[in-house]
């Protein structure tokens, strides 16, 4: 049998493991110079005119985001119901409730009508999340914002590099999370990179980030440990250096799916748009599980379910209400291979694969 393509596979060569060694060798492990350097160099990298604080993990770059941001018990903030329960943990963690949104169709990222429709008077900001590496609608959403008087927090987990009409995706809202989790477009191990709109939201991050302190042993506010280290930052200067041409390669690659795939709806790039496909995320109108299923026992082929359960009907939420594009989506939804260590012949595999499978109703 042909050798199993996975669905995602990070990438950690020489340089990477050099850099870790440059680390264990300084003796300066925790946070340091390397996690001060590479918040510097993520901000030029993605022409993120602002400053930029490194955590621990993604899911702490959302949580303390909001709090920075003023976040608070009893107020809502409005989230798409489907991306990973990070998004909306984030802000039940602060005391807020996450009110769940639908998505667009096309997009997979939160429906604009959908969220005016969600406001209340207790609604304080609206968090989009750029899923599988698209942007969402920031333009129609930041219109929504200012009329309701608003904010905007992005979930830019999965979206290093894209942009909308030439603005990156964490330059829109008043922060804008980035995770750095080891199959994301590029990884440090672990960890979270926050883009921050004001001094103020940058202090916060750094306090809260920093069981409170600006200096040792001036706690300030109540908080947590969810720095990052220098091992972490090391490997993440190194991936700097290689995003650019793995976002290119994963953009080659869907650009052959996408001429080249029968029988399912390929994703859609929006005008303006710039999409680093994290994720190329395709719809199955029909036994979509199957399809998954066969591409495994067939032809060894990985895919993943992003995501089989909306957060509205996860065990922590539970929320009645109807969100008929996320429960098609959730249906529907398939990502294939796009990965940079995807090859031609296996770029030609997969295609063989779906589009025999599609034919025959998988």
């Amino acid at each position: 049998m042909n050798e199993f393509i996975p669905p995602a596979k990070p990438i950690i060569g020489d340089e990477e493991r050099e850099a870790v060694d440059r680390v264990m060798r300084s003796g300066m492990i925790a946070q340091g110079p390397e996690v001060a350097a590479f918040e510097q160099e993520f901000a030029q990298h993605f022409g993120l005119d602002r400053a930029c604080v490194a955590v621990n993990s993604g899911t702490s770059g959302l949580h303390l985001g909001l709090l920075s941001a003023g976040v608070k018990a009893g107020d809502e903030v409005i989230v798409p119901s489907f991306t990973f329960a990070a998004t909306a943990n984030s802000v039940a963690l602060t005391g807020a409730t996450p009110v769940f949104a639908d998505i667009d169709p096309v997009s997979f990222c939160l429906d604009p009508q959908s969220v005016e429709a969600s406001i209340t008077e207790r609604t304080v900001a609206i968090m989009p999340v750029h899923l599988y590496g698209h942007p969402a609608d920031m333009k129609a959403l930041q219109e929504i914002a200012d009329r309701h008087g608003l904010k905007i927090f992005e979930d830019a987990a999965q979206a290093h590099g894209a942009s909308l009409d030439g603005t990156p995706v964490g330059g829109f809202g008043d922060f804008g999370m980035f995770s750095m989790y080891p199959t994301k477009n590029m990884t440090s191990g672990e960890g979270g990179m926050v883009s921050v709109v004001n001094a103020e939201i940058e202090r916060n991050m750094r306090l809260y980030r920093n069981q409170g302190m600006e200096r040792q042993y001036e706690n300030e506010v109540v908080g947590f440990n969810n720095r990052m280290t220098d091992i972490h930052a090391a490997i993440g200067r190194v991936q700097l250096t290689k995003v650019g041409a793995w976002t290119a390669t994963r953009q080659s690659n869907a650009a052959f799916l996408s001429e080249s795939l029968q029988g399912v709806q390929v994703p859609h790039v929006a005008d303006g748009a710039v999409h680093v496909y994290h994720q190329y995320t395709v719809r199955v109108p029909q036994d979509r599980d199957g399809l998954a299923a066969a591409l495994k026992s067939e032809f060894n082929i990985g895919s993943g379910m992003f995501y089989p359960t909306p957060n509205h009907q996860l065990a922590p939420f539970q929320v009645d209400v109807e969100l008929p594009e996320t429960a098609a989506a959730a249906r529907e939804c398939l990502s294939l291979p796009v990965h940079p260590s995807v090859d031609e012949a296996g770029l030609e595999r997969i295609v063989h694969a779906v589009n025999t499978l599609a034919k025959a109703g998988s």
